[in-house]
């Protein structure tokens, strides 16, 4: 992601971050199924896992880990500050957290992780930069270590897509959000570089993952799963 396009997110992201987490649940029609699922998925052979999430946001797919794993070494990584700042008050009650602003893409860690997580963040990323990811949480997880992305693909086909858009404007636009919400939520959208799902789940295979699967789908809403 070049320089103008990073700040372009990180600014409209800090705008949004306060009122972020309870339009979350209404942009996102599958939202209780969307989570459980990616939660369900996150499986390490110790209590006290090593967790790395990308594009932590406001630390909410985070939140949901710790619950799991209360034990947790958790760390979260996002471009904007403020977004960290709503993480860090959510996360307060828990020791073995850290954060950091940064631009995830060409993290590489020391300390290697048995799960990595990433919601709704992976597609804002270039075709290339999503490439040059997921070749690095593969460096980044331990043997047997699992990598669980809860985002958005592009439809195959412009229909599909269609279909996609649509079926999500006409909910979110019952959802009860108000008029400059759904504004703000549309305008975000442009900063959307989606890929299709099949291709994703190639480059995560050439990345060198053994097991790759789309676990869940709700028109454009996926959870893709890759085990290392």
């Amino acid at each position: 992601m070049n320089g103008h396009g990073q700040h372009k997110v990180k600014s409209q992201f800090d705008e949004a971050a306060q009122q972020y987490d309870q339009q979350r649940k209404m942009l996102i029609p599958c939202f209780d199924d969307f989570y459980k699922v990616s939660v369900s998925l996150a499986s390490a052979a110790t209590s006290s896992p090593n967790i790395l999430d990308l594009g932590a946001g406001t630390g909410l797919f985070s939140s949901f880990l710790l619950q799991k794993y209360p034990e947790a070494n958790l760390t979260l990584i996002d471009l904007s500050e403020k977004m960290l700042e709503i993480a860090k008050l959510r996360l307060k009650g828990y020791t073995s957290v850290n954060y950091s602003v940064d631009d995830y893409t060409n993290y590489i860690s020391d300390v290697k992780f048995d799960i990595i997580i990433s919601g709704l963040s992976i597609h804002h990323l270039t075709d290339t930069d999503k490439q040059t990811l997921y070749k690095n949480i593969y460096m980044n997880l331990k043997p047997n270590g699992v990598f669980i992305n809860a985002d958005q693909v592009l439809g195959d086909t412009p229909f599909v897509n269609s279909l996609y858009k649509n079926d999500w404007k006409q909910k979110v636009e019952v959802s009860g959000l108000s008029r400059p919400e759904l504004d703000s939520a549309y305008e975000r959208m442009k900063l959307d570089k989606m890929s299709p799902l099949q291709t994703q789940l190639d480059w995560m295979k050439k990345s060198g993952f053994s097991e790759v699967d789309c676990m869940y789908k709700y028109f454009n809403f996926v959870v893709l799963y890759a085990k290392k």
